[in-house]
This record gives structure tokens, sequence and C-alpha cells, in this order.
């Protein structure tokens, strides 16, 4: 019998609660629990398919004492809330309809056919939670084994039932793959332009996915040559991507999405602001990436003094565009200027713009001389009121 090894989530006591709670034979754990245990990587969420209808589920946990969320129950999916991680149950479905952006599903009891809706191969991988048994009814392990990500029948239809697709190939590819599926990659390069039907929050939430994983560059460079990157990001250049990527690398920087979109746009704030109100990010978001695009290439030469001035985050990322090492911001705490307008003011000049402009000369020679006490901050002073 093929088996799913052994891991520390299938010992769980509060998930063996839950199987007994809704039966052995009515669950079966899907998706990527069951893939990532396979490629022997950490397990973070935990999906479960049952025959079982959603009132069902909510019964049978409540009777049981687990409580349920019913977070998508019109689609078939319960989320039990359990002390080890909760788990999203969804009974097994069939498509009824779709239109590239959302679908109209049936309940169903064959797990072929629920398996048969599923985007790719290696997503639709089921494991009995009692044995561990796993059902593959698509080739999965096999593809698991090439490094190669491949969608469940005719890709064109897959693409068609749900645009967004496209993007969640690439980022799997990303993360996944090794050998490239030229019908995957060419049905994404001709359906390129159903894309612009999607919600811009769901094109964000799938490009910040993608640029968050260890290695994206050389993906989102074939995403630019087969005309997908155009449609989602048409500011876009790849080509900065894989130099950033390996300088993060070289310094040991983890991998951040924003900063690399940053490396992927123009050196532009205005522009960058443009972007991000388009792809709906937060207001935090949109700030960043602006920050970031705001780059220049004397960036790496005073860390400090471009962290005192837009902040350290930022400033991190920044350093890394230009490529410099951020490593002096380490343990770094941001001083104040040691100085106030009043003492300028108690030095004989009258309030006013003399005061801020002599407050900017004052900082402006205090951070390029690495932020010195007190003392040379007066003698700075002096000196600027000498003039």
């Amino acid at each position: 019998m093929n088996r799913l090894p052994a891991a520390d989530w299938t010992q769980r006591e509060d998930l063996a609660a839950l199987v007994a709670a809704l039966g052995a034979e009515n669950l079966r754990w899907v998706g990527g629990a069951v893939r990532d245990t396979l490629l022997g990587h950490p397990v973070k969420d935990i999906d479960a398919a049952t025959t079982l209808r959603p009132e069902q589920v909510v019964d049978l946990c409540a009777a049981a004492g687990i409580r349920t969320v019913p977070t998508g129950i019109a689609h078939g999916t319960v989320t039990a809330i359990l002390p080890g991680g909760n788990v999203e149950v969804t009974t097994l479905r069939r498509d009824v309809s779709t239109d590239g952006r959302r679908a109209t599903v049936a309940f169903a009891d064959d797990w072929r056919e629920d398996a048969a809706r599923r985007d790719f191969t290696i997503n639709a991988l089921y494991a009995d939670p009692a044995t561990l048994e796993i059902f593959d009814f698509f080739g999965g392990q096999a593809d698991l084994a090439a490094r190669r990500v491949r969608f469940i029948g005719d890709a064109r239809q897959r693409i068609a039932e749900d645009h967004l697709r496209i993007l969640r190939y690439f980022r799997f590819q990303a993360r996944f793959g090794g050998m490239l599926d030229g019908e995957a990659e060419a049905a994404c390069a001709d359906l390129a332009n159903t894309l612009k039907g999607l919600s811009r929050e769901r094109v964000a939430m799938e490009l910040l996915s993608l640029l968050a994983l260890p290695d994206p560059a050389s993906t989102v460079e074939r995403m630019q040559r087969l005309g997908v990157l155009p449609v989602v990001l048409p500011e876009a250049d790849a080509s900065a991507l894989a130099a950033l990527v390996a300088h993060e690398q070289r310094l040991g920087a983890a991998p951040h999405a924003l900063r690399r979109m940053a490396a992927l746009l123009p050196r532009d704030a205005a522009l960058a602001e443009k972007v991000a109100a388009r792809l709906k990010l937060s207001a935090a978001q949109k700030k960043h990436l602006a920050l970031c695009a705001g780059r220049e290439e004397s960036d790496a030469a005073n860390p400090r003094a471009l962290a005192y001035r837009i902040g350290p985050d930022a400033a991190r990322d920044r350093v890394l565009l230009a490529g410099g090492d951020p490593a002096v911001l380490d343990g770094w705490t941001i001083p104040e200027l040691p100085l106030k307008g009043g003492e300028i003011v108690a030095r004989g000049v009258g309030a006013g713009p003399e005061v801020a402009r002599l407050l900017r000369a004052v900082e402006a020679r205090w951070m390029a001389e690495g932020f010195p006490g007190r003392a040379r901050v007066e003698e700075i002073l002096a000196e600027e009121l000498a003039r």
C-alpha cells in the first residue's frame, strides 16, 4: 500500500478527535499537507475533504465538543477550530458552471470527481486519516518526483474555469518546479489576457506570494517573456530581480515581496504609489513600496543616515536594492538630534525661517558625520552661525 510518511501533524490528538467525530471512512486529508509531507517540507495548513454535507460536519463536530465556523458553507467549507491549528473541512464537489472568476458547485460523493476539479496534479493527492494510504488519481506523485507542475486534464479548460490559475501555476512552478510543462506554459501565454477580469486583490495576493518565495527570478522573467507579467504589472522589468535575489542570498537576507516588487519597477515613487493603489495594497504596503521605489544609487553609502530619514525597514530594503549591506543597522537605534530651535533663538537668531534653515544644515552635517554627540553638534552650530 502506498502510504503517507508519518509526520508530526499526523500524530496530533486534536486531529484524531476530529477524525473520530466525523468518521475516518468519511474523511481524507487533501492538498498541501499531503503534498508537502511527501516532499519532506514543513506543513502549515491542513485541509480535509469529506463525503459529509456541511450541516452534518457542523452537527457532528458540535456533538464532539469541536467548535466550527461556516467560513464558506455555501461552497461546502466548514472550519474546525482546533488547539493545534484550524482545519478546513470541505464537502466533495463538482463544478456546475464557471466563468473564470467564480464557480457554481454541487456537492458530490465521488472522490475522483472531486479531484478532477482541482488545479494541479500535485494538489489532488488525498490520504486516508486512519491508514495514511495515498489516493492519487492523476499522477501527482510522479509529477512531484519529476518536479513538474501540471494541470489536471486540459490546461486551457482548467484556466477557463479560474483565470487566477495562471498566476498560481507560476507560483507553484517557482516553489516546486524544475521540469517545465509545455502545455501549461503555452496555455498560460495564450490566455494571459483573461487575468484582466480578476479582482486586483486576488492578483496582488498571488504576485506577493510569488515574490516572497526564495528565488522567483527565473519564473518572473519567464512570465515577462510569455506575456503574463505585462498583463498584471505592465510597469515591470524583470531584468533587475535576479541580481537582487543573488545579492540577498549572498548576505543571507530574508526574501521580502515588496522589496522585490520595487526592483521590478522604475525608480519612481509616484508610479509605485499608483501601482499600489491599482493592486489595492494596504496603506502600509503602499508607503513601503513607494519608499523603496524612490531608491537612489547612493543609498548604500550611508545606511544609517538613510534609516534616519525614511525609517529602518525601508532603509534596509533600499540598501539591498542598491547592492549594499545593511548590517550596520543591526541593533542600531535611530538617535534624536540633540538640538532644538529654541537653542538657536537663544544664540541671537530671530525666530522664523532662518532657525529652520540652520536646524536643517546642522542635521545634515550631523548625519554625514555619523551622528556625533552633543559637543560636536554645538561645534557644528557655531560653525554654521559663523557663516
